[in-house]
């Protein structure tokens, strides 16, 4: 009987094993050292670009909760894989508010939450946003800066990118002593948030110098402060309503903010990652930071007016002349003083003009 083909197949096989055993053993070990070579480069180039985010106090504060956190979880989820935002509050990355912007800068942080009011010398055009009398409301004040910060070139970011900005309003005046009256005011060392508001200030003839927020509540109960200017729902989100009771309303200015990211950093991602970081910018995170910092400071001001032990202080009609006129001269002042200043305020007054008119601002697209 003749052999089965499948047994002549088998005894080919063999054949050809036995004989070329030695080339084949060769070419299963260069086989096996090129994956073994591939699979130790897959983890490095696979592995998602890490990045930075610092905030400087509590994880349970409206910037953080509001803007920070939401923001990072939005990115993440769209870029899973290409790009990973790691969140450290707590100011676990540096714990001084002024120095957050050089924490970008160096390498320390790769975005971070910003007050551009503690380091004038670098935000060279700060001002425009902090001059008195300029904003109705919250809103306003930070679409105005988000559409002032994509239409114009501020001095100072040219090493940033914003991927927010924003500007909580208005900016009261709260003490521990008892006050009625701009005049009850005077002789008073009152915290500013910026240079502008402490020329404010001093031309209605209240002291003030500029300090960071989350060194407020310790100045006061230490009487090195008599108060502070703040939106009301910061007093109670930074503990400094647990040691004042009055409450005089004003628009003393608005506080600008800053979330920032290097520009070095943020051009070296991948184009996919540069845009899901757009798209969660901007407006996005204007439209966030309003609706908690309005529904804030409405909630806080209400809790003010219930409170018997408290008193809020509506100016009287000479008041408000008096401080009209006062935010109109520190705001001539200020234009007259550079042709740079001009131009910030023509601009300024282009994106305030658009707002009010019920089209969406630059910065709002």
């Amino acid at each position: 009987m003749s052999p089965h083909p499948l047994s002549k197949l088998g005894t080919t096989v063999t054949g050809l094993l036995t004989r070329d055993a030695p080339r084949i053993r060769t070419l299963c070990a260069l086989a096996f050292f090129a994956l073994g070579t591939l699979a130790l480069a897959l983890p490095a180039s696979a592995e998602p670009v890490r990045l930075k985010l610092a905030y400087f106090s509590s994880d349970r504060e409206p910037p953080y909760v509001a803007v920070l956190k939401p923001f990072a979880e939005a990115v993440n989820r769209e870029t899973r894989g290409i790009l990973e935002i790691g969140l450290y509050p707590g100011g676990v990355l540096g714990r001084s508010y002024g120095a957050q912007a050089q924490m970008v800068l160096d390498g320390t942080a790769d975005m971070a939450w910003v007050n551009p009011s503690l380091t004038p010398e670098l935000f060279t055009d700060g001002a425009i946003m902090q001059l008195p009398g300029l904003f109705r409301d919250l809103n306003e004040a930070t679409m105005a800066h988000t559409g002032i910060m994509a239409a114009t070139q501020l001095r100072g970011y040219e090493r940033f990118v914003a991927l927010g900005s924003f500007a909580n309003f208005p900016q009261m005046i709260h003490t521990r002593t008892r006050i009625a009256s701009l005049a009850d005011l005077r002789g008073k060392r009152i915290r500013a948030n910026n240079n502008t508001e402490v020329a404010t200030l001093e031309a209605l003839g209240i002291e003030s110098v500029v300090l960071p927020i989350n060194e407020i509540a310790l100045a006061i109960a230490r009487g090195t402060l008599d108060g502070t200017t703040m939106p009301p729902g910061s007093m109670v989100a930074y503990g400094i309503s647990r040691i004042t009771r009055y409450h005089y309303v004003g628009r003393f200015g608005a506080a600008p903010l800053n979330f920032l990211m290097s520009r070095a950093k943020f051009e070296g991602l991948p184009q996919a990652a540069q845009d899901v970081i757009r798209k969660y910018s901007g407006a996005w995170t204007a439209r966030r930071f309003i609706d908690v910092y309005t529904a804030n400071n409405d909630a806080a001001l209400k809790r003010f007016k219930a409170e018997s032990d408290r008193f809020v202080i509506d100016p009287s009609p000479a008041d408000v002349d008096l401080a009209e006129a006062t935010f109109r001269n520190v705001i001539d002042a200020w234009v007259a003083a550079s042709p740079r200043n001009g131009e910030l305020y023509a601009a300024m007054e282009t994106e305030l003009a658009s707002l009010r008119a019920g089209t969406i601002g630059r910065g709002a697209r």
